[in-house]
């Protein structure tokens, strides 16, 4: 066959067509899973957490940040069961803690993939081994370090992902500052960097990314007869952001493919009630996307229902 400029011209458009499809691969943090208080961590106690995730997307936008389409119907679905412990021991003067997440996902979005009818199956879990957190008279901090497995269905390309086919590890840090000497005003802000492996049975790799949440909140108490702890309400405003800070690397070839990196900005609000003598907590959170490059854009819904299993012996 004679090639010409206009068959190469063709062959590279119909490989860039291919691969545009997983161009900004995802990683596995979910963004909207933290917002108030998002850098104090639980005092010692053991709770049980059932989240419910939705995803939902109609607009795709270019590395320009420019609208390519508003009329697409995105949707991504998850529900989990997790359980998070915080023990009284102490680790460089932080308490010590840790967390385990198994998932159920549909539509497990890897990239800018328009076309996506995954059923709800095994997701990715995950760990966190370690978690440290430190009070102040007006502040709390954490770090912590999580790692993603590889536990659901992957296939690069497949239609019938529930999973990212790769390990994650991510490194995250964040504070809560209070306003009053009572506590009952504060702004938090956590930050999450996670690196990623090849995409199991291939050579591609996801870029690394930085994701940060938190938000500014108002603590409410209402008493509880013959009980000694009040119920306690919050409230506020929200917000998330992401971004690439590296290429994805999509082997086509001998060349390997890198788009322009992606970010994204949500704001939103949250509504939260723990009720300690019934040990249950609620959670309500909605954000909406904007400032978009090079990814989809829409809406995150997340309710969390939690159960106190051992409440703190501290007052």
């Amino acid at each position: 066959m004679k090639w010409n400029h206009r068959k190469i011209a063709i062959l590279g458009a119909a490989v860039f067509s291919s691969i545009s499809s997983y161009s900004q691969l995802k990683g596995d943090h979910l963004l909207g899973d933290f917002g108030l208080s998002a850098g104090t961590q639980a005092p010692p106690s053991i709770i049980a957490a059932l989240p419910v995730y939705w995803y939902d997307a109609s607009k795709l936008k270019n590395s320009q940040g420019n609208l390519i389409t508003d009329d697409l119907n995105i949707d991504a679905f998850l529900i989990g069961a997790g359980v998070s412990v915080v023990t009284n021991f102490k680790v460089l003067g932080g308490t010590y803690g840790a967390s385990v997440l198994f998932a159920f996902m549909s539509n497990r979005l890897e990239g800018n993939k328009v076309q996506s009818s995954t059923s709800l199956g095994f997701s990715d879990m995950y760990v966190q081994p370690l978690q440290l957190g430190w009070s102040a008279e007006r502040a709390d901090f954490t770090v912590g370090y999580g790692i993603y497995m590889p536990t659901g269905k992957y296939e690069f390309g497949g239609d019938e992902n529930t999973g990212m086919g790769m390990w994650t590890n991510e490194l995250s840090a964040g504070t809560t500052i209070y306003f009053d000497k009572i506590k009952t005003i504060n702004f938090s802000s956590i930050f999450f960097f996670e690196t990623h492996s090849k995409k199991k049975g291939t050579e591609v790799k996801t870029g690394n990314i930085i994701s940060l949440s938190g938000g500014l909140a108002k603590t409410f108490y209402k008493k509880i007869n013959d009980f000694p702890v009040p119920i306690i309400f919050n409230a506020g405003p929200i917000y998330y952001m992401q971004f690439k800070v590296s290429n994805d690397k999509i082997p086509v070839g001998n060349t390997v493919f890198t788009g322009s990196k992606d970010k994204i900005y949500a704001l939103g609000l949250e509504f939260n009630a723990l009720h300690p003598k019934l040990k249950t907590s609620l959670g309500l959170r909605w954000l909406n996307e904007f400032g978009t490059v090079n990814r989809f854009e829409g809406n995150t819904f997340l309710i969390t229902a939690g159960y106190i299993i051992e409440s703190p012996e501290k007052k």
